[in-house]
């Protein structure tokens, strides 16, 4: 692959004003382009096509986020909004409504008004560092997949007693659903099987509609997640169990980093450490989600899937203690969109 292997034996090479290439159209991609742009660095960004989520769900640390980056303020002020989540979690549980804060957009809506305006010079040109954005990443390389689950996502017209701004969340013993107006999430099983178990989501929806196919909802992460020479970030890097809600939010801080260390590359930081903070901080927020996951599916039910899962789940924290317990620890720490050695 092209410009993914300038380095070599030349373990001092620093990036200055060069160009670096960004591969992806996701919001890790642009968020990474526009803030190396703003650095004064040149990019070329090449997007890759890929179908679009229909709905995301960003909560307000993750807007605050996208705000931030872009200096865009009042950015989806008029969105719908989700300000109570009902939760019926667990065997045979009585729903309890949860006060929630949330925006709901299409990935599309949500592109559009971040990409930013800033592909370069032709394409195909070397760089000396590229961030990956997407798939696939240089050899040798692997992804570590903990766990079969897998999810469809269906439109559906919603009752006219439903709560507009509500979401919902309800575990069965066959997998779990996630309802926000218009979109309805399955997970662990087929939209209309999980409805025939439902007590808390299927009394909400009037009709839906025929499923597009199916994803995988388990988390994933690759490895190595950086090389001399290029950089994984956003789902190239790692994909996340949607039950927790932040996936978007966790490819916005991927890229917030990824960032940071092109950046104090080119102020002439170490190579080795700036790679190794790299690895070793979003190992350690994968290792964090998978915690998160791990109660979840603890108590969301006690038959063979929830079992599975679970397992599964466990082998990712001891994968990534393993990969953690090779670092020393992290020898950099961000201050606003910079990397600041720790003394």
């Amino acid at each position: 692959m092209r410009g993914l292997s300038l380095y070599h034996e030349d373990r001092s090479l620093t990036v200055t004003a060069q160009k670096v290439l960004i591969r992806g159209d996701g919001v890790a991609a642009h968020c990474c382009a526009y803030l190396l742009n703003k650095a004064g660095l040149r990019i070329d960004l090449q997007p890759v096509d890929r179908p679009r989520l229909p709905v995301i769900v960003l909560g307000d640390q993750a807007l605050a986020l996208i705000r931030d980056i872009f200096d865009r303020p009042g950015l989806f002020s008029d969105a719908p909004r989700i300000r109570k989540r009902i939760v019926a979690w667990g065997q045979n549980a009585a729903p309890v409504a949860v006060e929630h804060s949330a925006i709901v957009v299409s990935e599309e809506t949500l592109l559009d008004a971040i990409r930013p305006a800033v592909i370069t010079t032709g394409k195909n040109q070397e760089a000396p560092w590229t961030i990956l954005a997407t798939r696939p990443l240089p050899a040798p390389n692997v992804e570590h997949c903990f766990g079969s689950r897998m999810a469809s996502a269906q439109q559906v017209n919603l009752k006219e007693s439903s709560d507009p701004n509500a979401c919902w969340i309800e575990s069965l013993e066959h997998g779990w659903l996630f309802l926000v107006p218009g979109w309805l999430l399955s997970v662990g099983g087929p939209a209309d099987a999980l409805l025939a178990e439902s007590r808390v989501i299927a009394p909400e929806i009037t009709n839906i509609a025929a499923s597009s196919g199916e994803f995988p909802a388990y988390a994933r992460i690759a490895s190595p997640l950086c090389s001399p020479g290029w950089l994984a970030c956003g789902t190239a890097a790692m994909a996340f169990d949607p039950i927790c809600g932040d996936g978007t939010g966790h490819a916005i801080r991927e890229a917030i980093l990824a960032s940071a260390v092109i950046r104090g590359l080119a102020g002439g930081g170490s190579l080795d450490q700036l790679l190794a903070h790299y690895e070793a901080r979003l190992t350690a927020g994968f290792r964090r989600h998978l915690m998160l996951c791990r109660e979840f599916y603890l108590s969301g039910g006690t038959g063979p899937l929830w079992r599975r899962e679970l397992d599964a789940i466990v082998q990712g924290i001891q994968w990534s203690d393993a990969k953690l317990g090779a670092h020393a620890g992290f020898r950099y720490q961000l201050r606003g969109f910079e990397l600041e050695p720790v003394i």
